[in-house]
């Protein structure tokens, strides 16, 4: 499936999504037509807040996405190895970047938290959208470190820059009314 119509899914879902219409399913169908393997429409690399759940905001069954989670929607090592399997050895041709309003990762690096130095650690990705935004409002950091993710996994991966037919989207995930803004 190519990239636009990809996206295209993704927004069509998130519709559904808003309007109370999802129906997200892991059936056991579902479960059985996967036992043989998978191929996502669109890889999803999205914080790991409780809040934000892509499969459900983009009404999409068990075997349609590829969904990486981490703090801050980062591109570290382990997401970027992730989104490369899927890209190589599954086909996906969409990414989607995908950050979130209130984000509290962001919010933590705005403050400048050193808690620990795991939590150091990965505040420190996101600080480059914190310094360089022009805002220190949270959710336009969130917005600019979303875009900064994007461009960082086309500079992390040559297996990204050069897979022919991929496109790597930015989105904001509004927690109140559901919506996600491409961005």
């Amino acid at each position: 499936m190519n990239a636009d119509i990809a996206l295209q899914l993704l927004v069509n879902g998130n519709e559904k999504y808003v309007a109370d219409k999802e129906n997200v399913g892991a059936s056991a169908s579902i479960r059985s037509s996967l036992v043989s393997g998978q191929s996502p429409y669109a890889i999803i690399l999205s914080c790991a807040d409780s809040r934000v759940i892509p499969e459900s905001i983009f009404d999409a069954d068990a075997g349609q996405i590829f969904v990486c989670r981490v703090a801050g929607n980062i591109a570290n090592a382990s997401t970027v190895a992730s989104i490369e399997y899927a890209v190589a050895h599954l086909g996906t041709k969409l990414i989607m970047v995908l950050g979130h309003e209130s984000c509290g990762a962001v919010t933590a690096a705005i403050a400048g938290v050193k808690e620990s130095p795991s939590l150091a650690h990965l505040l420190e990705q996101i600080e480059p959208a914190v310094h360089s935004c022009g805002s220190s409002e949270v959710n336009e950091v969130v917005k600019y470190n979303a875009q900064l993710t994007a461009k960082e996994l086309l500079n992390k991966s040559e297996i990204i820059r050069n897979s022919e037919g991929l496109k790597i989207v930015s989105g904001f995930y509004n927690l109140d009314s559901g919506q996600v803004d491409v961005i």
